[in-house]
């Protein structure tokens, strides 16, 4: 709809254009064909008849422009958050209103006017979100206590125009509302409520019931003429400075007051305490006693009952020790056999296990006796074929230290063999040995 009104409204001045330019146009030609004919050559001849002026095509763009200027005047767009209420030039304020959309009026009869339907606030002194962004502190509504003394109250009232009565407040109230009407109404109502009180009450004693007889007011006040007060807020209230003074050492007075009172209830509670401490112990203790005396008359009258019992029990326990020492006995018998046979058995297998120990060293001398013979027999037949092991063998057992030489035995290189037995005399010990040779004589 808003797209039409626009479109119409287009139009209508498109019209009005067009006909301003066929008329333009037009003219230019007569002023052209006047020049012409100013300066007209004798030879060239006549220039022709003049243009004429084109007047039905314009006037009829013109009559036909009011038509779509006059609808789009008669469409009426109301925004959101917003409400309107008609008001004719023949008629006044017409009842009604026009909320939030498109709405039809009579072009150049009626007219729409608008009101915000939003809540709205007023404010004394300065808001916080204004002291936020670092404003300077604004006027504080002043009004007079009952003891004469000057208070600045910040207060904020939130309220709304009721959008129901929008024709009784454009046709009778001053506008806008929220200078002509909210201010001097809500200052009215503090300066004719405040003075009942004493400045103590209104900083303190009664601070919420001011408030809210306030509010009350207020809305009373400002609702007769179609504004809905929502909240009345009183945010801050400053004091003269002389009895701001004067009430922060009554006040300290007053807490160092409440504080001894306070700590004169707290001994009072702790005495209490403590004698309730007193009296619990003393019933628990007379408690405690009769608790024992029920105990050991019950552990009397237990123990008498049980001696019923005690003595058969006591004959079964004897003739079970009998028994049982009966069982021992022949247990302690039979283990007795069997720890004999045991032994007996024993014996009999240490022999045998001697036995074969003794076969086995008989054995195994044998069988080393044979093992030497063998080996005795191998390096008889290994000297038999090369004599001169044995020279070999002493020479190693002399000295570990000792270069062994090995010379022919044909009886050359005498000079050696003397070197040789020289070098070895003055360090070792000489020992015989008796070796058997392959010849069967014996050489020392």
């Amino acid at each position: 709809m808003l797209l039409l009104k626009y479109l119409l409204l287009s139009a209508g001045i498109a019209m009005f254009v067009i006909a301003a330019g066929i008329l333009t146009y037009d003219a230019y030609l007569l002023i052209a064909w006047q020049r012409r004919r100013l300066n007209l050559d004798p030879e060239a001849g006549a220039p022709g008849p003049a243009p004429a002026m084109r007047w039905r095509i314009p006037v009829a763009l013109v009559m036909l422009a009011w038509a779509p200027l006059l609808i789009s005047a008669g469409i009426v767009i109301v925004p959101s958050g917003m409400a309107g209420v008609r008001v004719s030039q023949t008629k006044g304020t017409l009842a009604g209103t026009l909320y939030p959309g498109v709405h039809f009026v009579v072009p150049l009869v009626e007219r729409v006017e608008l009101f915000n339907t939003r809540d709205q606030l007023f404010t004394t002194g300065i808001s916080e979100a204004a002291l936020a962004k670092g404003a300077a502190k604004g006027e504080a509504l002043h009004v007079q206590a009952k003891e004469g003394l000057t208070l600045g109250l910040a207060i904020t009232v939130r309220y709304q125009i009721d959008p129901k009565r929008l024709d009784y407040i454009e046709a009778n109230l001053p506008q806008p509302l929220e200078k002509e009407i909210v201010p001097p109404v809500v200052a009215t109502a503090w300066r004719e409520l405040v003075p009942g009180y004493t400045v103590r009450e209104v900083f303190s004693a009664k601070r919420e019931e001011v408030r809210q007889r306030s509010a009350e007011m207020i809305r009373k006040r400002l609702g007769a003429d179609g504004i809905v007060v929502k909240e009345v807020m009183l945010r801050d209230i400053e004091l003269p400075q002389e009895y701001a003074k004067g009430l922060e050492s009554l006040l300290l007075k007053e807490q160092e007051n409440d504080r001894m009172g306070v700590e004169t209830e707290i001994h009072q509670k702790q005495v209490k305490i403590a004698e309730a401490d007193a009296d619990a112990t003393k019933v628990q203790e007379v408690k405690q006693a009769e608790g024992q005396a029920a105990v050991r008359v019950l552990q009397a009258k237990g123990e008498s009952d049980a001696m019923q019992y005690t003595l058969p029990l006591k004959q079964k326990q004897i003739e079970q020790s009998k028994l049982e020492a009966e069982a021992r006995k022949e247990a302690t018998v039979k283990n007795a056999e069997a720890a004999g046979e045991a032994k007996l058995i024993d014996s009999k297998a240490e022999g045998e296990r001697r036995k074969l120990l003794a076969q086995a060293e008989a054995e195994r001398i044998r069988l080393t006796a044979s093992a030497d013979a063998e080996r005795m027999a191998s390096e008889a037949a290994i000297l038999k074929q090369n004599p001169l092991l044995i020279n070999k063998i002493v020479a190693e057992r002399l000295s570990d230290k000792l270069q062994i030489m090995m010379v022919p035995a044909d009886g050359k290189f005498f000079f050696t063999n003397d070197v040789l037995r020289g070098m070895g005399a003055p360090n070792h010990v000489s020992q015989a040995e008796d070796v058997e040779p392959s010849d069967g004589k014996t050489q020392q």
